[in-house]
């Protein structure tokens, strides 16, 4: 059996786990609601105050989707309660943000300043001139709202220039060197 998909997900108090048919996911807790239709093929039981997510055989395809059911809704869970968070960083010389509004205006390199709106359901905040914190109740769209804003600039690994993850680290390259 699927190591995750067996584990039962608790449900922290203040937090409500609706099941409709076609299974339809609604959980609602302190920050927000997220929905979200699961794979019809698993069975998704609340038992007291856990979810358990069962599948029918084990054939390959219903193995794979039972521990992203599990995790799917485990995810939607810590949204409701924590919330998510990626925090990136800018390097570069000339390189840097500035929040207006709901926007965000990067100086890049390029000839001209990048916007970025601030989609539905995500905050983002800058800390000096080379840090944003990008935050939201929704794991997917947090992750992917801050790879869009990587990708403005990736960085490039012989000086390290552009926006990285916090924690993620540049594979350096050695430069050209000059004849003698």
């Amino acid at each position: 059996m699927s190591r995750i998909g067996r584990m039962p997900i608790a449900i922290p108090a203040g937090v409500t786990v609706e099941i409709a048919e076609n299974n339809k996911v609604t959980v609602k807790g302190p920050k927000g609601t997220l929905e979200r239709v699961l794979p019809v093929e698993m069975q998704i039981k609340k038992e007291g105050e856990e979810v358990i997510v069962t599948r029918p055989n084990d054939l390959k395809r219903m193995k794979s989707l039972h521990g992203l059911t599990r995790t799917l809704i485990n995810n939607m869970v810590i949204g409701v309660t924590q919330g998510y968070q990626k925090v990136l960083e800018i390097n570069g010389v000339g390189y840097r943000v500035q929040k207006q509004g709901n926007k965000l205006v990067f100086a890049l390199g390029y000839s001209h300043p990048v916007e970025v709106e601030d989609p539905a359901g995500i905050t983002t905040e800058v800390e000096g001139q080379n840090k944003i914190t990008i935050k939201g109740i929704d794991k997917e769209k947090v992750g992917q709202f801050a790879a869009e804003i990587r990708e403005l600039r990736r960085p490039e690994p012989y000086k390290g220039k552009g926006i990285k993850y916090a924690d993620e680290v540049i594979r350096r390259k050695v430069g050209k060197t000059g004849k003698k």
